[in-house]
């Protein structure tokens, strides 16, 4: 189960619109507690999503000793519309070369705000929804044994999922103004392959997803 989280924790954690805005919110003129309570909303975010979906899977027949039915289904739909949308956005790639522009206001939150906005930033981002309601149906409908390891595959996959947006955050934390240079970098890189990135990322792990759905059957 936890092997099979990574590919979806992936599609979040790679994306370019996660990694981005916990860059952002490091330019702020309160960069340490401004990150914190952006990685603290981002994810709460991201278990509140996960845990709704994990609990809509056991109304649905999903808590049990056998996965039912429905569950390999479930991974080929999500499968293949991964690769829906990204061949989409790879075929498009050329005409959204830059993040959005509602990305450039992050750099002016205050500490209180950045919670509030990485916390609606996990709802109103259809990727992450998704993702978020792929995983919460896929712990639930995984047949394991009792509470501990769902709850266990929960904070697994919001780990891995929000391992991006920690990992500068923190680092900033500890190091400070040293990683301003890099973070700059990397932001404006990321910015430039942002729909090149998200369609690649989303191709290789729809496949993935896609084979253990049919693997399943």
């Amino acid at each position: 189960m936890l092997t099979e989280l990574i590919p979806l924790a992936l599609v979040i954690a790679l994306s370019p619109l996660s990694i981005i805005p916990a860059v952002l919110v490091l330019q702020t003129p309160r960069p340490r507690p401004t990150g914190l309570t952006f990685l603290a909303g981002w994810l709460v975010g991201l278990a509140a999503l996960t845990i709704v979906f994990l609990e809509i899977s056991g109304l649905a027949g999903g808590r049990g000793d056998h996965p039912p039915s429905w569950a390999s289904w479930l991974r080929i739909v999500v499968g293949v519309a991964l690769l829906v949308v990204g061949a989409y956005r790879w075929l498009t790639r050329k005409t959204a070369t830059h993040s959005p522009k509602w990305m450039k206001g992050l750099s002016k939150l205050t500490p209180l705000r950045a919670g509030a906005m990485a916390l609606a930033l996990t709802v109103v981002n259809p990727k992450v929804l998704f993702i978020c309601a792929a995983a919460g149906l896929a712990i639930g409908t995984a047949g394991l044994d009792g509470a501990h390891d769902v709850w266990f595959a929960v904070v697994w996959f919001v780990g891995v999922a929000g391992s991006s947006v920690a990992l500068p955050i923190l680092a900033y934390a500890v190091s400070g103004d040293r990683l301003d240079g890099p973070l700059e970098r990397l932001s404006g890189w990321m910015e430039r392959q942002h729909a090149a990135l998200v369609a690649a990322i989303l191709i290789v792990i729809g496949l993935l997803v896609l084979y253990k759905g049919i693997h399943g059957l």
